[in-house]
């Protein structure tokens, strides 16, 4: 049965920070408010975490995730990233945006798009997921909290516990962050493209039509 947290929106408690990132750490599999919305989280090396998220999403490897990074640094450690895209980058971060980009080999195979060799990138601007990660020291592979077949994403923490309490190790609840995923950008081609339009404001990037992709 999942452990159950609740946390300060704005100044989560340092002690059930660092007993979230312990359990991610251990293998766990968490459900931790960001910016946008509810999302599921795992260590970024542990396979069998990775399955147990892809079975509750119901998606397969050729489903984007996003690795949730602390900086741009840690971004470019992790994706190929130009002058260009970096000024972009920028721009958007921390943010309610996701970037499509080409991995480095830091990465996992298993953790990429099988044919693009690409994972969705983004540094969130919430206060817990900003914590969790700086606890942990490094990236924490992530999806957003859609379940097969529903029309939004879970955006209760005492919702999700009861839906999901014998598949997650964790859930911690900062209150309501809303149902509006993430603004997707692809940075793989020579111009930046408008894959889903979410809580980011695209026309802040001057771009403004969406084009159809893999959902993250």
């Amino acid at each position: 049965m999942a452990q159950y947290f609740a946390v300060h929106a704005t100044h989560p408690q340092h002690r059930l920070v660092q007993r979230a990132a312990d359990i991610v750490r251990r293998g766990g599999l968490i459900a931790y408010p960001t910016d946008s919305c509810y999302a599921l989280g795992c260590h970024l090396g542990d396979a069998k975490s990775l399955q147990r998220l892809r079975r509750i999403r119901d998606v397969d490897e050729r489903h984007h995730l996003t690795l949730m990074c602390r900086d741009l640094s840690e971004i470019a450690t992790y994706a190929i990233v130009d002058n260009v895209q970096y000024r972009l980058l920028r721009t958007a971060t921390p943010g309610a945006y996701t970037f499509i980009l080409r991995a480095t080999r830091e990465l996992p195979r298993r953790l990429l798009h099988p044919r693009r060799k690409t994972i969705g990138m983004r540094v969130p601007d919430h206060a817990f997921a900003r914590a969790l990660l700086a606890a942990l020291g490094e990236p924490m592979l992530s999806a957003t909290l859609s379940l097969p077949g529903a029309a939004a994403p879970l955006s209760d923490a005492p919702a999700i516990r009861a839906a999901l309490e014998h598949q997650l190790d964790l859930v911690i609840d900062a209150g309501s962050c809303g149902i509006e995923p993430t603004t997707v950008i692809d940075l793989t081609g020579e111009a930046p493209v408008l894959v889903r339009r979410g809580k980011g404001d695209p026309a802040a990037l001057g771009l403004e039509r969406a084009e159809p992709a893999d959902a993250l």
